[in-house]
């Protein structure tokens, strides 16, 4: 179980298109829009883990035409999303938008991101600490995934809210948008890679 929850932890901490969306809410709008979208994000995991545990997202995803349609989808839009925050400007904000995405906007997100379904798949397929038990063990291990993502999640907010109220330089901001866009690319390069091979 331990182990479990450090390959969690690693898992949810790297740099993904939930957290770095996280940070730039933070960033673009503050704390209420940021909370308001983490609560969809938090609908939208929850939703993205049952859909691997159920098996309806192997089923869709291993489909011939509907798999590889919503995958490169979801993938393009991710990558528009690093290409409009690379390119925001001089300013932290991450996603340019007049209004922040709120919940539905959060739960969306996270049901495209390939992220998320890759890593419900390695936590739900592995790490086995009850064999004899799987339901309770697929319990436990839901209870232990949220322990983990929401302060994880939170943090990545106030790291957002935080970089607003840092007033930073132009060109600090430019290198910032930049290396968050860099970071997107790199999980949508990862998601695809399995896909290709």
């Amino acid at each position: 179980m331990l182990t479990f929850a450090a390959a969690l932890f690693f898992l949810i901490i790297t740099p993904g298109i939930g957290v770095l969306t996280t940070a730039g809410i933070g960033a673009g709008f503050g704390t209420g829009p940021g909370i308001r979208f983490l609560v969809g994000l938090f609908i939208g995991t929850n939703l993205a883990a049952l859909l691997v545990v159920t098996g309806i997202a192997a089923v869709v995803l291993a489909h011939p035409v509907i798999g590889p349609v919503l995958l490169y989808a979801s993938l393009g839009y991710l990558l528009y999303l690093a290409f409009r925050i690379g390119w925001a400007g001089s300013r932290v904000a991450f996603i340019e938008r007049k209004r922040p995405p709120g919940i539905p906007g959060g739960i969306g997100l996270q049901l495209i991101n390939p992220k998320s379904y890759a890593v419900n798949t390695t936590l739900f397929s592995g790490f086995h600490f009850l064999p004899a038990d799987p339901v309770i063990e697929i319990l436990i291990k839901f209870a232990i995934i949220n322990v983990i993502w929401v302060p994880v999640h939170l943090a990545w907010l106030w790291a957002g809210v935080s970089l607003k109220r840092l007033d930073l330089a132009p060109r600090t901001q430019s290198v910032i948008n930049k290396l968050m866009a860099l970071s997107m690319v790199i999980v949508v390069v990862l998601a695809a890679i399995p896909s290709g091979g």
